[in-house]
């Protein structure tokens, strides 16, 4: 029978899987339909408008989804993690208000015009108000990160009879991983959405539409993760080295080093075994994770015995991890082989395209997989060194947590499905046959003939 404190563990990890998947892909996603719509405002040509209407619809749908997911989630630390607010509370309660303050109001009051206002405002209005959202959905992202950051490195705090007292709020925002976890956070997103993007474009392609638009945002996407996904293996590379300064028994996790060693190989497959402390099935290139992690071939990792009793789980981390850099590699090599058929035939193989449109939504398990290599990573504190997580469990009874997970994860099948089912069918109706009115937006002229042709 799984107790109260394991039940409470797969609701929050079920709570918050969920609700990630969504933030995900407006982060960034925002931040194309920005580009949308100033490129329509320079040009006047209506393909990029025929472009930011329909990603407009997926973004609003997205976000919906996220927020709704998002208020649950935060019920959760009071109902079942009630020890958490009682012992950081004066650390976590201001962080997420000012995410509240500073960014959701920020993007719930534009967010109206962004998506109902494109007739009732002047165009560099509606611009501003795209702007705007999207930087109220970046400022989301900073303020949750910095609170998770200072979860795992907690900086700029003293205790109290046990209870944590801000002392210096610029340490506790920007803590010894924030930066590095951030800016892994939003290139996550910017691939993310770049995937997205390319894979339902390039299943609206596969299912018959020849216009423009589709063909341009696959385009636009497919250069943005070229420049993006050689980017995250490097600042991946940076949090690697951080993550290896202040929480070893991670990266030793991670790496499936049970014994302190120099010159520690790679190993791209192995099935870690707790009971016994030791690898079994090992593939790996010698000295590698010493020269990745030190960068040093004979550089020394610590190893899980040295943190006995105070390291994760091993398999979760491990595995975790190599699902995240595989996709991670697996992105690079098919956004640069993509620009390469485009460059040399202008356009993608049918093969190619039905790749793209199986990992329309890869983004979502690599960063699904990189949140469990943190958060379980993190284990068993809650927060590093100061909160362990048994101790910040409510003590209600296993069933009352049993009954409401079963709820949770009954409603986020229904509506990831739904999700899923919805983004598709919008993709298939998808053939713009209606006639947009460019004097709406404040352009006095018809459009030429060749513009005509992208439409």
């Amino acid at each position: 029978m799984l107790d109260t404190l394991m039940l409470s563990r797969i609701q929050f990890a079920a709570n918050i899987s969920f609700h990630i998947l969504f933030p995900t892909i407006t982060i960034a996603l925002c931040w194309f339909l920005v580009f949308f719509k100033v490129r329509f405002d320079i040009t006047g040509n209506p393909v990029w408008m025929r472009a930011y209407r329909f990603w407009v619809k997926i973004f609003a749908l997205t976000f919906a989804l996220g927020v709704v997911s998002g208020i649950t989630m935060s019920f959760q630390f009071g109902t079942n993690w009630p020890g958490f607010m009682e012992k950081v509370g004066n650390i976590a309660g201001p962080l997420l208000g000012y995410e509240v303050l500073t960014a959701f109001f920020l993007e719930a009051t534009f967010l109206g015009i962004m998506l109902f206002g494109i007739k009732r405002v002047p165009p560099k209005m509606h611009t501003l108000a795209c702007v705007i959202v999207a930087l109220g959905t970046t400022l989301s992202a900073f303020w949750i990160l910095s609170l998770n950051s200072w979860m795992q490195t907690p900086a700029g705090f003293e205790l109290r009879d046990g209870i944590a007292y801000p002392t210096d709020w610029l340490a506790i925002i920007f803590n010894p991983s924030f930066p590095y976890r951030l800016m892994h956070m939003l290139l996550a997103s910017g691939l993310t959405a770049s995937f997205f993007i390319i894979g339902i474009s390039c299943y609206r392609v596969i299912k018959g539409d020849d216009k423009q638009a589709p063909k341009l945002t696959l385009k636009v996407a497919l250069v943005v993760a070229a420049v993006l996904s050689p980017m995250q293996a490097f600042v991946g590379d940076l949090h690697g080295l951080n993550t290896l300064q202040h929480q070893p028994q991670k990266v030793a996790a991670m790496e499936g080093v049970w014994q302190s060693e120099k010159g520690a190989p790679l190993l791209l497959f192995a099935i870690p075994d707790e009971q016994t402390r030791a690898n079994h099935f090992e593939i790996g290139i010698p000295k590698m994770a010493s020269f990745i992690l030190t960068h040093d071939t004979n550089g020394e990792i610590k190893g899980l015995d040295e943190f006995k009793g105070e390291h994760p789980p091993v398999k979760p981390v491990f595995f975790s991890f190599r699902i995240m850099v595989g996709l991670g590699l697996l992105m690079i090599v098919m956004s640069w082989v993509a620009l390469y058929q485009l460059k040399k035939r202008g356009h993608l193989p049918n093969w190619l395209m039905r790749a793209f449109v199986a990992l329309t939504f890869c983004g979502w398990i690599a960063t699904l997989a990189g949140w469990y290599v943190t958060e379980v990573g993190r284990q068993p504190y809650l927060v590093s060194g100061v909160l362990k997580v048994s101790d910040a469990a409510t003590q209600i009874a296993p069933a009352n947590v049993g009954f409401s997970l079963a709820l949770y994860l009954t409603v986020y099948a229904i509506l990831l499905v739904a999700y899923l089912h919805t983004v598709f069918l919008m993709a298939r109706r998808a053939v713009e046959i209606e006639e947009f009115d460019l004097s709406e937006q404040g352009v006095k002229r018809t459009p030429t003939n060749t513009e005509s042709a992208y439409v």
